[in-house]
Order: structure tokens, then C-alpha cells, then sequence
């Protein structure tokens, strides 16, 4: 299994590991007053997009409680969307999300799910279909079954965060297939956060996964129904059934003796159909219950899995990607300065994830390119032939503190 990019611990517990282990002979409060110009300036930066994506979304919004000014025609929300799916995009790559093949949610559809529950999922009524997750590791899980009888020990590939992004098809599809996607609008795109999903139930995910009863089910079901159809049949109905089949038999011609039908055995056959009428309701109920069942499993699983939806997804991810993008910017300016004669990016890209392995027992993939793109574009770095110089502590405070200051200058 690929090694992740996304780093595991939080954005104040790395300034901490940093100025602990990394720079420690630098005056502490001095790098912490870097540490905060740095996130000043990259929380500003993410702030531009957030707008960006709550602007480009507000066509598409279902949960939308604000008034609309100007619709957009066909053409603009399709330019809109394009817009908000490639900045979308843009966030979760800078929080380190990885996207979801093709190939891994359709074996999430031939898997057997953790939690016993078959799911059909119609991919036709989808415009766009797009699935992103972070931190994949392996766990282990035993499941219970025949009543506690017998153990089953998984193992399975677990995600620890999955962003959903779907657009369903327009009002001429639906009304064409004579349906409504149930609690959305049709064009509507819905964007959703869980987290803890393991990778063979992706397909309860999906806003139209239906449940369907599973083949060893069907047999339990089936085969009860069967037994006591049979028993209810025999019990209730034999003689009943008997003394009628004679009785037809002689108006057909095909019984010589004559065949009376009292009162009492039409009251006898009345009852026993009365009981086979209320065994097949029973059974039906059982079916029906045995698929709530189902259901409340799913919808208890998902009320405890789901952490966003929609524009609030935004606000999530965005933090994310500012704090990913924070902890890679210190990372690798923190190591360069510990190394006053320079280091290569490849060198710099070992060094780091070397620290997290032997420190930390942490093993990811850093994103030294992405690192050292945002010290270059905030002039943090120096470049000479192939080896990165960070600039000294107070020098780069003062260059980060300009910038600052210079944001909103209207005098240029």
C-alpha cells in the first residue's frame, strides 16, 4: 500500500514537534511569531477560494436559504459547475485527498459489505460521479453471526475520510424515466464528508442506494415460508382440501361415490384459509421487517459516518487544506534552516520523511514540490544551482510581515 501525503498530526502539535526537535537552538517565540505570520498569510490565501466555491455552488445548492437575485441560464450554471468542480478539485488535492478509481468502487459493489446489507445503486440517474478519500490503512474486524454462534474474523481497507461529489442528470431525464431522486432536486449537486468508510461499503454513499435482501436471506426467508406453508397446509387444510378434491373429482365424472359437503366443513375450510391467509401475512411482514431492518442499519451507520454536507463540506475542507499546506510550508523551511549549507529537494524530501518514520513511527509520502512551490512564491527560500537555502528567522518574518502589509495595496 502507497504511502499517504497527508500528515497525520495536527497543525499546532507540528510547530511544537518542529521548534522541539528540528530548530531547537532558534529563540522559540521568535518561530512562533513566524509560525503565525505564515498561517496568517496562507489562511487569507484560502479565503479567496472559499468564496469562490460558495459563489460558484449557490446555483447548485439544495440547501440554498437565501434569495435569488438572477437565475443563470443553461449555459452559465454549466460554466459555474465547471468552475466549482475544478477549484473543488483544487482543495481536496491541496488537503491531500486522493480520488477514488473507477475500478475500486466497483469492487465496492461486488464486495460483501461489513454490515451484512445489500445495496443497488443506480449510476444512469448521475450527471458526474466523483469520490475522493484520505488515510488508507488495513483493520481488522470480527463479526458475529448465527446468533453469536460463530465468529468471523476480516481484515478490509478502511478509509479514514471520503468526500462525495455528485451532480444527478436534469428534469428531462427524470421526467423521462417518470421518477424523482428522492430529497434532491433534478441538476442538483450534492457534496458530502464521512469518515471511518471501509472501501467495500462506497456504495451506501451514494443518495440512491436501494437495500436488497441478499441471497442467504432469501433462503432463510424462502425456506421458512416453505416448511411452515407446509405444516399450516397439512395441519389446518389436509382434510378440507381432501374432501374437495373429491367432491369436484365427482362432478367431473371421474369419482363413482357420492361426496357431501356439510356446513361444518365449510366452516372448517373457511377457518383453515383464514389461517393460511394470516400465515402468508406473517411471512410478508417478516419480509418487510427483515428490510427495515436493513435499512436502520444503513441509516444508523451513515448518521454516525456522515460529518458535512454541501456548502459546509467547503468550510472543512478548506481548513484542511490550509493546515496541510501550512504543515509542509514549516516542515521544509524548519529543516532547511537547521542546515545552514543547504539541502536538494530530494535530500530535503528523505530528510523529512526519514524524521516522521524514526521520530514519530509515521511513514508518509511529503510533498516536497508543493512545499517548496509555496516558500519560493513567498520568497522563503533561496535557490542556488539545485540546492534550497532558507532565509535566517527574523530576515523571513520581515519578508512575510511586507507581504502582509501589502495585501490590499490600492496606491499600485
Amino acid at each position: 500500500m502507497p504511502a499517504d501525503r497527508f500528515i497525520p498530526f495536527r497543525k499546532q502539535d507540528v510547530v511544537t514537534m518542529c521548534r522541539d526537535t528540528v530548530v531547537s537552538d532558534t529563540d522559540s517565540v521568535s518561530f512562533q511569531q513566524f509560525c503565525d505570520l505564515l498561517a496568517s498569510v496562507i489562511h487569507f490565501k484560502y479565503h479567496d477560494l472559499l468564496e469562490q466555491l460558495k459563489n460558484d455552488y449557490a446555483p447548485f445548492d439544495p440547501n440554498i436559504d437565501t434569495r435569488v437575485i438572477q437565475r443563470l441560464n443553461h449555459a452559465e450554471r454549466q460554466s459555474a459547475q465547471k468552475m466549482f468542480a475544478s477549484n473543488f478539485a483544487k482543495v481536496l488535492d491541496a488537503a491531500n485527498f486522493e480520488k477514488i478509481t473507477e475500478q475500486d468502487l466497483q469492487d465496492a459493489l461486488t464486495e460483501e459489505s461489513l454490515f451484512k446489507v445489500r445495496l443497488e445503486v443506480e449510476f444512469e440517474d448521475f450527471e458526474q460521479v466523483v469520490f475522493y478519500r484520505r488515510g488508507e490503512s488495513q483493520k481488522t474486524e470480527t463479526l458475529t453471526t448465527w446468533w453469536g454462534l460463530r465468529k468471523q474474523t476480516i481484515h478490509f481497507t478502511n478509509y479514514d475520510r471520503v468526500a462525495v461529489f455528485i451532480t444527478f442528470k436534469d428534469q428531462a431525464y427524470f421526467e423521462q424515466k417518470q421518477k424523482t431522486p428522492l430529497g434532491y432536486e433534478p441538476g442538483a449537486t450534492i457534496i458530502k464528508l464521512f469518515q471511518n468508510v471501509p472501501k467495500a461499503d462506497l456504495e451506501m454513499l451514494f443518495p440512491n442506494s436501494e437495500v436488497r435482501m441478499r441471497p442467504i436471506d432469501k433462503v432463510i426467508i424462502g425456506a421458512s415460508a416453505v416448511v411452515g406453508g407446509a405444516v399450516v397446509l397439512v395441519t389446518k387444510l389436509g382434510a378440507s382440501f381432501l374432501l374437495l378434491a373429491a367432491l369436484i373429482a365427482f362432478w367431473l365424472g371421474w369419482r363413482a361415490d357420492d361426496v357431501e359437503m356439510t356446513r361444518q366443513h365449510f366452516i372448517s375450510l373457511g377457518i383453515g384459509l383464514g389461517v393460511f391467509g394470516s400465515f402468508v401475512f406473517k411471512e410478508w411482514s417478516k419480509f418487510k421487517n427483515r428490510k427495515i431492518k436493513f435499512m436502520k442499519a444503513l441509516a444508523d451507520n451513515l448518521y454516525f459516518k456522515n460529518l458535512d454536507n454541501n456548502a459546509g463540506v467547503f468550510h472543512t475542507l478548506v481548513d484542511a487544506a490550509e493546515d496541510e499546506d501550512f504543515k509542509e510550508a514549516l516542515l521544509a523551511y524548519a529543516f532547511l534552516l537547521n542546515q545552514p549549507q543547504g539541502l536538494s529537494a530530494q535530500a530535503l524530501d528523505e530528510k523529512v520523511e526519514q524524521w516522521f518514520a524514526h521520530q514519530h513511527d509515521c511513514v508518509l509520502d511529503f510533498e516536497i514540490s508543493d512545499a517548496l512551490q509555496k516558500l519560493e512564491t513567498l520568497r522563503l527560500v533561496t535557490l542556488q544551482g539545485d540546492i534550497f537555502h532558507a532565509l535566517p528567522l527574523e530576515q523571513a518574518k520581515q519578508v512575510l510581515d511586507h507581504y502582509w502589509d501589502n495585501v490590499f495595496n490600492y496606491n499600485q
